[in-house]
């Protein structure tokens, strides 16, 4: 094995070397020789086995070890709750009046608590930093001849490295060749403004960083441009590695004190820095101020359950008359237990954990835990198209080209083949043609027949296509490579179909263009343009490409006939240009024109052109339709965003008339607008300019929002946000652009692609896509919503425990002994028992349950009342009320109807002759009480339908109920130790009677049944009557908003079924329907 190299603290650092020390260094000399010295390649890049050498002798490329999670704050965090708080109290209490067995029992299951609470929280906490690391920033690079996308640890020098526009420099890297290409260095050199960069300037060696124009710093940010190069420092061999420390400093949590204009401040204003301060500490100790929305509320529900808690153990005391003796207080401490949902911080952890695991698998990564909660809510989705609802593999279907005609390509499968397809030519224009299927009066030819019966227009196609573009498409070893952007490579690809390669005129020894400027796309002018230098005649030409409506306006002269001299453009010209992008567009085509032009300025002048200058006056050269198709799953996510309730905006720049057209495919838009309102099927499509040239007014008196933006910019994508949020609207928004950051930051939930996305997108999103999938977020959205739920179950299950143990408690201090002292139904240890195994346990395995049938198919659920809405309310009492009325009447049957009434003698402090009732009436209610908190767990797992019919549509009609137990294997094995370890509690003796303080039971069992069968037959009819109640509102609801054959129209509108989930979208529905 190769001994690695000490990559975090290399003995002797010269700054601008690589790990291995080169002759020079890297901005000393030209890029040519430092891919030598490296043994790097330029073009192909390295070869898997000799990165993979490279990082076992290197390392990874890592500034230093970063702070790891502390198991000793962990375990602190543990302890500074609420509800461990109660339970010290009470161990102290129980200490102070001798009760040491209450005591030791107690403090046992304290540590127990801190133990498991401390080992689940660890484990979270290196999921999500490996869900960190996951979504950290990736990196570009040419490995084996293709492009590869690696985490940023793996880069290792000789690497050749791509970047664009928002990516995070990886390493340091000299650059080989660059186009516009600037970064922001502040944070290296505190340049305030972006740096320019140019590839074949060289240095002195003792240069500094901010001198450095050749060299691309690792951690700073490309504000423009893009650029390749090779790596030749990592890790804190790189100049930032030298100040990595620095960069990991800790903000302060002290609150800073106020100060006047001329920097003093007065005494009171120290008095609130400190206070504030104190009370920031007091409540990260406490949990109200730190972790998600969620966790934030649960813990200040525990202080608000430890206030309760104190209240109860007073009631206890007045009502026996403040009487300090022990037993007293024990059933004051028991009382103030039995409030106490101890693992309550703890199952929400594990369950939100595993959340972010199953999401992993389904392509999401979460980026914080608080956008796992406010999936569920969300009511509108706003996508990109490109990528996420399309494939992202992109054929050049039809070009137009003035003079000769339309070409089609057919029969094309592979679309990084340029040797796959037919080609054929048609005369007539595309809008006299129609769609792709229509027939075409030209035959299949080969694309050099048509090459030889073009003498200029078609050139001047191929020539405009190939040189704007910064794809590139190579043959190596049988196999076609393409590196780019999807658009540009099938740009590339097509014009590689006639022979017409970029890189044969732009590299090599015989090299006839070089590249002199480049002026990059836009998102506000919607094109991009080059200026090449022609060697052979010694002149500058212009090429460009963009939006065809975009790209006409900057057009001056067209050819008319293929050997004929360039004419002016009329108007007539321009119409049809416009109709002919129309007709590529409706086919769901993405349009694009291509220009160029001749330059008058000499070369020495290159450099002076700027891109006003540039993109005027141009020879138009025709059109280029490229086809994107949308991915299979697309249509169906889309579908399941309509059951549950999700509007699906797409924000796409493309023309209006693609847009319709993809948006028609997937379903976003209704197939059949006629059945329509006129104003809502014109709100439904609209152009960025459009949109953005109405006020927030007129965009609010709009019937719905725009569900296709054609042309958008990201201002567009802010602005949608701001119109959703007026209009109480909860939103997810996708991004992959430096400049989507603003809205991603902005939205309810910002997704960022994880692919094709920047490492500026990634860093402002809260989920991040690994496969770029549209129907990723509807998985995400799914799960969102099953989290939801299962925390919803596990907190109802433990709060109505503690709520029918607190009752139980306090509605049996009227069971009073011959001294007037109230004998208590529960003991505390059984009370902590039942929190901690009883319930705890199963409370964990609600967490993994799966979701329930139909959890797509009900509208989205609101975050103002969170998990504690008023069905959550009313069973908790409803629950909490029948299981203590069923454990009361048990602890009374044994009690008066068979013990005729003898509560005993000191049978809260200990068992002695008088207490035999007691104890048998105890065990029999702590019995009962254990087997309803099993039951209630899977009671739980559907808060509606029956246990015994959890899936309606299943076959199994008698025996579903047991399929259902024993599909979560880990809410079952809870449920089975719960029971299991029951019988020890009663039978063992010493430990029921000392301990637990009650007996064991043997007629009594019979009790037991018969409230568990009443227990079930109560649960049962309670949600009998809910559904009951569910289907008469949604009846009265349809009746209120509309009539059933809404539903069947919007059915025929958008052809498939599309279920009303809640009264917002049947309102916002038949109102948008004629008739």
């Amino acid at each position: 094995m190769v001994k690695k190299e000490e990559a975090s603290s290399p003995s002797i650092r010269v700054s601008g070397q690589a790990n291995k020390p080169m002759s020079r260094p890297a901005h000393g000399l030209p890029y040519d020789q430092v891919i030598v010295e490296l043994a790097a390649d330029g073009r192909h890049g390295l070869s898997s086995d000799v990165a993979k050498q490279r990082l076992e002798k290197f390392g990874k490329n890592a500034l230093g070890k970063a702070q790891g999670v502390s198991v000793w704050k962990i375990m602190v965090a543990q302890v500074a709750n609420a509800m461990t708080m109660v339970l010290i109290l009470a161990t102290v209490v129980s200490y102070g009046i001798g009760s040491c067995i209450e005591a030791g029992i107690i403090v046992t299951i304290v540590l127990l608590n801190i133990v498991i609470g401390s080992f689940q929280e660890y484990s979270a906490e290196k999921t999500m930093d490996s869900l960190r690391l996951l979504s950290s920033p990736a990196a570009r690079v040419i490995r084996d001849g293709a492009p590869l996308v690696i985490p940023t640890a793996e880069v290792v020098i000789g690497d050749t490295v791509e970047l664009k526009a928002g990516d995070t420099v990886p390493a340091d890297i000299r650059i080989i060749k660059a186009a516009n290409f600037e970064t922001d260095e502040a944070l290296l050199t505190g340049e305030s403004l972006p740096v320019a960069k140019d590839e074949d300037t060289l240095f002195d060696d003792a240069a500094g960083p901010a001198a450095r124009l050749n060299i691309a710093f690792s951690s700073s940010t490309v504000t423009k441009g893009h650029a390749r190069g090779v790596v030749f420092a990592t890790a804190s061999y790189t100049e930032i590695g030298a100040i990595a420390a620095a960069r990991r400093q800790r903000d302060s949590r002290i609150r800073p004190v106020k100060r006047s204009a001329d920097g003093s401040a007065k005494p009171h204003r120290y008095l609130e820095a400190y206070t504030l301060t104190l009370t920031d500490a007091i409540g990260r100790f406490l949990g109200v101020n730190v972790g998600t929305p969620l966790q934030k509320k649960l813990s200040k529900l525990a202080i608000l359950l430890f206030g309760a808690a104190i209240l109860c153990a007073i009631i206890v005391m007045a009502t026996n008359k403040f009487d300090s003796r022990r037993e007293v207080v024990i059933y004051a401490v028991a009382t103030g237990l039995s409030t106490v949902p101890a693992s309550l911080v703890v199952v929400l952890m594990v369950t939100m954990t595993a959340g972010t695991k199953r999401l992993v698998k389904r392509n999401v990564i979460v980026r914080n835990l608080k956008s796992l909660e406010a999936l569920g809510a969300v009511t509108d989705v706003c996508s990109d198209k490109t990528g996420t609802l399309t494939q992202g593999k992109m054929t050049a279907k039809r070009a137009w080209i003035p003079g000769m005609g339309t070409y089609t390509l057919d029969a094309a499968s592979e679309p990084s083949n340029p040797m796959d397809g037919k080609m054929s030519l048609d005369a007539r224009q595309p809008h006299q043609i129609g769609t792709i299927q229509s027939p075409r009066s030209g035959s299949s030819v080969l694309p050099s027949q048509l090459l030889d019966q073009s003498e200029n227009a078609l050139p001047e196609f191929l020539r405009a296509a190939s040189l704007a573009n910064l794809a590139t498409v190579s043959l190596r070893n049988g196999v076609w490579n393409a590196q780019g952007d999807p658009t540009e490579i099938a740009l590339q690809i097509f014009a590689l179909r006639f022979g017409w390669n970029g890189l044969d005129f732009t590299e090599g020894e015989n090299t006839v263009w070089l590249q002199v400027a480049e002026h990059s796309f836009d998102s506000s002018t919607k094109r991009m343009s080059v200026v090449f230098y022609n060697t052979p005649t010694d002149q500058l030409f212009v090429f460009a490409k963009g939006a065809a409506e975009r790209v006409i306006d900057i057009c001056t002269s067209y050819c008319k006939c293929d050997d004929e001299e360039a004419i002016k453009i009329d108007n007539e010209f321009r119409a049809d240009v416009l109709r002919n992008t129309e007709a590529l567009a409706s086919t769901g085509l993405r349009v694009l024109a291509l220009a160029s032009k001749k330059l008058v300025e000499p070369p020495q002048r290159a450099y002076t052109i700027d891109r006003a200058r540039a993109e005027s006056d141009l020879t138009f050269r025709g059109l280029i339709g490229l086809y994107d198709p949308p991915r299979p799953e697309s249509a169906h996510a889309i579908q399941s965003c309509h059951d549950a309730g999700i509007s699906v905006h797409m924000l796409t720049g493309d023309h209006p008339e693609t847009a319709r057209a993809i948006a028609m495919e997937v379903g976003i838009l209704p197939r059949h607008s006629e059945l329509v309102r006129d104003d809502v099927v014109q709100a439904m499509v609209m152009t960025a300019g459009q949109f953005d040239s109405l006020t927030d007014d007129q965009v609010d008196r709009l019937p719905v929002l725009p569900l296709v933006v054609a042309r958008c910019a990201p201002d567009t994508k802010a602005r949608m946000i701001e119109a959703l949020h007026r209009r109480k609207r909860f939103c997810a928004m996708t991004g992959d652009g430096v400049n989507d950051s603003p809205s991603l930051r902005k939205a309810d939930v910002g997704i960022a692609m994880g692919l094709a996305g920047s490492d500026v997108a990634k860093e402002a999103s809260d989920i991040v896509l690994s496969d770029d999938n549209f129907a990723s977020i509807v998985a995400a959205i799914e799960e969102g919503r099953r989290i939801f739920d299962n925390i919803q179950k596990f907190v109802l299950h433990i709060l109505t425990e503690n709520f029918a143990q607190a009752c139980i408690l306090l509605i049996g201090l009227v069971f009073k002994d011959e001294r007037g002292l109230s004998v208590f139904a529960l003991s505390p240890v059984e009370i902590v028992w039942i929190i901690m195994v009883t319930s705890g346990l199963p409370d964990m395995g609600l967490g993994f349950e799966e979701a329930v049938p139909g959890i797509m198919a009900r509208p989205p659920q609101s975050l103002k009342t969170g998990i504690f809405d008023a069905e959550f309310l009313a069973d908790m009492v409803v629950y909490g009320l029948w299981i203590t009325i069923l454990c009361l009447s048990s602890f009374v049957l044994v009690v008066y109807a068979f013990g005729g009434g003898n509560l005993g003698q000191n049978c809260n402090d200990g068992y002695n002759d008088t207490c035999k009732v007691v104890y048998r009436a105890r065990a029999t209610t702590f019995s009962c009480l254990t087997w309803f908190a099993l039951f209630l767990a899977w009671e739980m797992v559907d808060r509606r339908r029956s246990f015994f019919r959890m899936k309606p549509d299943s076959p199994r009609y008698l025996t579903q109920w047991a399929h259902d137990v024993w599909r979560n294997k880990s809410l079952f094995c809870a449920v089975m130790m719960g029971f299991v370890t029951l019988f020890p509690t009663l039978y063992i003796p010493g430990f029921n009677t000392v301990i637990f303080r009650h007996l064991s039971i043997s007629w009594e069992w019979a009790i037991v049944f018969i409230s568990a069968g009443l227990f079930f037959a109560g649960v049962e009819n309670w949600k009998w009557a809910k559904r009951v109640y569910m289907r008469r509102r949604s009846r009265r609801l349809h009746s209120q908003v509309g009539n059933p054959g809404d539903s069947d129209l919007e059915k025929r509108a958008f052809a498939n079924p599309t279920p009303l989930g809640s009264m917002d979208s049947v309102t916002r529905l038949n109102t948008q329907f004629k008739g």
